[in-house]
């Protein structure tokens, strides 16, 4: 059986996260040539091309296979040190996890620090919509995601968090000049929109639901933070599905009207998470779903 030399293995993963070759030699204190002939190395046991020669250097779908694995190799061997008071001195172990930009922006950093603080970890986050953040699990560039896929990407596990609820808002003086005298499911594909970015299709799929498969208005705005999304909507630039925990302080001063009551719009999400047996990953993944608990909508069957 061909094996996967741990040596090949660390290699590949250092000109991923790295970038270029020269960049891996450098950090792993060896010769650009070395860095070469390890992939190559690899690449023949594998019977895969495993890197892409691009600037910067890019996993092939087999690479991410072999960088999932090697970060998670990293990890346990993190958590074996550990347990054997063999610590890297004093390294805290570092969690890498995707995070939508209204979870990030509303419950999810108060759910870190639920995280017991001897364990002493740093958490690495990026921000990637809900439906797009298991790609960086199966990439194998982060560990744990909320996503809204409850289909497992190879080697995770899934735990339903609750929905993330979203209510269709506009302010007033908006309301009143776009909405106002024509029946919601033809006024609202006309009047202007905040969208979160060009792959945002939340306000798209409410208006079809209301208008027979029409689109909301292409007077579009593009505003890619969740707080910024926010206080478009506040300002008038237009409508759009804001989460609840922002909308609701705007509704009760006012600022905001909600445009349809009976309609709020959830989004489920889950945690999903490399099968592991890490103390890290699991205090993290318990802090998460106590604290998604409290603050999201609950869903419905478990996943």
């Amino acid at each position: 059986m061909t094996s996967l030399p741990h040596d090949l293995v660390r290699t590949l993963l250092a000109v991923v996260d790295e970038g270029t070759f020269d960049a891996a030699a450098s950090a792993l204190h060896i010769t650009p040539s070395a860095v070469s002939q390890r992939v190559k190395a690899l690449e023949q046991r594998t019977g895969r091309v495993l890197l892409m020669r691009t600037k910067p250097v890019q996993p092939t779908e087999s690479g991410q296979i072999v960088v999932r694995f090697a970060r998670q190799l990293a990890r346990l061997e993190s958590d074996a040190r550990a347990d054997l008071g063999m610590a890297e001195d004093g390294a805290p172990a570092r969690l890498t996890i995707a995070v939508n930009s209204d979870s990030l922006a509303t419950w999810f950093l108060p759910a870190l620090t639920r995280v017991p603080h001897d364990l002493r970890i740093c958490f690495e986050l990026r921000r990637e919509d809900q439906e797009h953040t298991t790609a960086l699990l199966r990439e194998g560039q982060v560990m744990a995601a909320v996503t809204s896929s409850p289909d497992p990407v190879a080697g995770c596990s899934v735990r339903e968090l609750g929905r993330m609820r979203y209510l269709a808002a506009a302010h007033p003086d908006f309301t009143a000049r776009w909405l106002t005298g024509t029946p919601l499911h033809r006024a609202l594909p006309e009047a202007p929109v905040i969208m979160f970015d060009r792959r945002d299709d939340l306000q798209d799929a409410f208006v079809r639901t209301l208008a027979r498969g029409r689109d909301a208005s292409p007077l579009r705005h593009y505003v890619p933070t969740s707080e910024g999304y926010t206080e478009a909507v506040v300002a008038g630039m237009g409508w759009g599905l804001v989460p609840t925990m922002h909308a609701e302080p705007h509704l009760r001063s006012g600022t905001l009207v909600n445009l349809a009551p009976d309609r709020p719009v959830d989004v489920p999400l889950y945690w999903q998470q490399w099968k592991l047996g890490s103390p890290a990953l699991a205090a993290a993944a318990d802090a998460v779903a106590a604290a998604a608990a409290e603050s999201l909508t609950p869903g419905g069957t478990t996943a």
